[in-house]
Parts: structure tokens; C-alpha cells; sequence
């Protein structure tokens, strides 16, 4: 299974009016970031009258995501060079925009860009999909600047840690030009090259899967669950990753060089059932970082404290080997939405019916230590 997203942005927009007589400021022309925001504006400009949506900019403009061309148009309307309207999102170029002529704003003030002064607290970043992920810190910056400076480098990194943890939050929020393979036991080579298809002429066209358009288009490639792939089917990306960087497309006779911007990162859960990291996807990776549940964040966005530390002393003896399941991030902020609908009790039933049939009885007991009444796993009761 891919996750598609739009193409990427050509060598030179026709939406950008050429009545501007614009040239790329040297911001703009250095990064994929700074030619996006300068595309996004000249495309307003070129059209003042109108308020457009963000949809409408984004396939005018062939961007890579929605939500690139979403952080793009904020900070002109952060800058005074946009007006933002809401329900839904609407932006009109304002003449300070106009007169701006593409170029990105100057730098935000430092409060603006890390919060405070001693909170030690970034701003959140908005994922492609709308939902705020909020920065941890790592190797002295944030984990979302560490993937971006290794991609920059071309440093391939494995993330590992249970699932719900945050590791695909984490990479969208550092690429907005994700491209994914979500990987399974039956994942196969055409699932990252791509495949022939029929058409109705009764022909047939060879459509690129992931890992060749994100060579083409200079995108970063997310191989999710990557240790449950058969190890014959990720020898694939192997020559993509190395000094080579370049892939044969056997059916469709065609070699492919990966352009500049072309990333691969993977995610891995260790004690999933079949996960099995080996030694030849370990070393393609030079980093390897552990993601876990940040507990602090979990309270901040409104887990109670009881789930917490019912969630903490699990999985504690998840580390000890006592049981093999704890709930992590994503379990917590799916019992205070269950929480919110439905009740306090039912989502700690819920909670409760979560844990596998071997661990039920353990994380039963943890949730009485903590939450009042008896509990049992949410089930059907008699017709009322």
C-alpha cells in the first residue's frame, strides 16, 4: 500500500505571471522551502482579486502537499503579505504582498520561532494532514530539525519504538513531500517499483510506484514497518541508498538515478510479531533513533493523570518482559476521545478490551489500582 501525494513542483510555474518581473531572491532559490513559498506568492499575485483555497493553489501551482503550500501561505499572512480567512481556509494577496514580488519574510523573532524565553518549548508543526505534531528534543535541537539537517546530508535513519509511539508523525512533520510504503509479509518489489496496468484500449502502461517517483521527483520515501518486508524484497532499495544511487526497473527494462532530495527513512517496531531486523537494513541506516511515548506531551493534550500513570506503570513491565503489550501515545489520546464521547468508564473498558487476550488480566489489575468501580473489557450487554 502506497500513501500518494501530488507531484512535485516543475522547474517553473505557468501560474507565475510574468507582469511581475520577479527573480529568485538567493532565500528563495536555495531550498525546495524557499521556491515553494516564493511559487505560492507569486501565484496570489498573479491573481489579486481572487480569494483562493489552499486546494486551489496547490494543484494550480503542482505542489508537493497541501499542507506545504498551507505552512507557505501562513507565513505570508504572518508577514502582512496575505489575508488568511477561515471556514475554510481562504487566502488574497494584500499589496504589501504585491510589493514583496515572491520574496520570503525575513526571520521570525527567536520568541516567535521557540516560544519564550526558558520554556524550552517549540512551536508545534502542522502535519500534511492538518494534525499539530509537537517537537522533542534530540541531540541538542528538535527531532524535527535532526531529520531535516540528515536529510540534507543524505544520512539514512531508522526510527524504532512500539507502535502508536509517534514515529510517523514525527517524519510527516519533517517532510511535506512524504511519499510511504507501508510494509506487510506480502509486500512486493512492484510495491515500491511499480507495476504495468490495463487500460481500456486493452493495452498496457507501466505505472512508477514509490521508490522510483520519489528518485524522480527528489522526495523522501518513508518504508513503514520496514522489518516485516521479506528481506529479498528490500534489497531494492539498496542501490537506491548507496553511493550508486541508482535502481533498474527489470519488466520495464529502464534504469532510474535518484535527483537531488531523494531520502529514505524506516520505521521498525521490535517485538512485533515477524519483525526482524537484519543486519543488511541495519547498516543501511547510520542512525538509529528510539522513539517512546512522551508522557509530558500526553498530559498536556488532555490524557488524564490516572491514564498516565496506569500507562507509565505498564510500561514499565513492558520492559521488564512481564507482558508484551502497554499502551503508548496513541491508545492514551484514543481514550480521551472514547473518553469525551462516551464517558470515563467506557473508555477505560475500552482500554481495557485493547490489551491482547494474554496481558488482559495484568493490565486489568494496573487500571483498578487507579480508577475507581469494577472494570471490565466494553462488551454487548442484553437487548434493553
Amino acid at each position: 500500500m502506497t500513501t500518494p501525494h501530488p507531484p512535485t513542483p516543475p522547474a517553473a510555474s505557468p501560474d507565475v505571471p510574468a507582469s511581475t518581473g520577479a527573480t529568485p531572491t538567493p532565500d528563495a532559490a536555495s531550498g525546495r522551502s524557499g521556491y515553494l513559498y516564493r511559487a505560492v506568492a507569486l501565484h496570489l499575485a498573479g491573481h489579486p482579486d481572487d480569494i483562493l483555497k489552499v486546494g486551489e493553489i496547490t494543484r494550480a501551482i503542482g505542489a508537493p502537499s497541501s499542507g506545504a503550500v498551507f505552512e507557505a501561505l501562513k507565513k505570508m499572512a504572518a508577514a502582512g503579505h496575505a489575508t488568511h480567512l477561515t471556514g475554510p481556509h481562504r487566502f488574497q494577496i494584500t499589496q504589501a504582498g504585491i510589493d514583496a514580488a515572491g520574496t520570503m519574510p525575513p526571520p521570525a523573532p527567536r520568541a516567535a520561532r521557540h516560544g519564550p524565553r526558558g520554556t524550552g518549548r517549540r512551536q508545534p508543526v502542522t502535519r500534511p494532514n492538518g494534525e499539530l505534531y509537537f517537537p522533542r528534543k534530540l541531540a541538542g535541537a528538535t527531532d524535527v530539525d535532526v531529520l531535516r539537517r540528515l536529510r540534507d546530508k543524505r544520512i539514512p535513519v531508522l526510527l524504532y519504538g512500539p507502535p502508536g509511539t509517534g514515529k510517523t508523525a514525527l517524519i510527516e512533520a519533517a517532510y511535506t513531500d512524504l511519499l510511504t510504503v507501508a510494509g506487510t509479509g506480502d509486500t512486493v518489489v512492484e510495491d515500491f517499483l511499480g507495476n504495468f496496468i490495463p487500460l481500456p484500449d486493452g493495452g498496457f502502461e507501466f505505472v512508477h510506484g514509490p521508490l522510483v517517483t520519489a528518485m524522480r521527483q527528489g522526495r523522501a520515501l518513508l518504508v513503514d514497518d520496514a522489518t516485516l518486508i521479506p528481506p529479498k524484497v528490500l534489497a531494492v532499495l539498496y542501490p537506491a541508498m548507496d553511493g550508486r544511487r541508482v535502481i533498474t526497473i527489470p519488466g520495464y527494462r529502464n534504469e532510474r538515478e535518484a535527483v537531488d532530495g531523494f531520502y529514505v527513512i524506516a520505521g521498525h517496531n521490535p517485538g512485533v510479531h515477524g519483525a526482524i531486523l537484519t543486519e543488511a537494513l541495519a547498516s543501511r541506516f547510520d542512525v538509529h533513533i528510539e522513539v517512546t511515548t512522551d508522557w509530558d506531551l500526553a498530559r498536556h493534550l488532555g490524557v488524564s493523570r490516572p491514564a498516565v500513570e496506569t500507562a507509565v506503570a505498564l510500561n514499565g513491565d513492558l520492559a521488564a518482559g512481564r507482558i508484551s503489550w502497554a499502551p503508548q501515545l496513541r491508545e492514551l489520546l484514543g481514550f480521551t476521545r472514547v473518553s469525551k464521547t462516551l464517558g470515563p468508564a467506557a473508555a477505560v473498558a475500552n482500554l481495557a478490551g485493547r490489551a491482547p487476550a494474554e496481558d488482559r488480566d495484568h493490565v486489568l489489575a494496573a487500571l483498578r489500582q487507579r480508577f475507581n468501580g469494577d472494570i471490565t473489557p466494553l462488551t454487548l450487554g442484553k437487548q434493553r
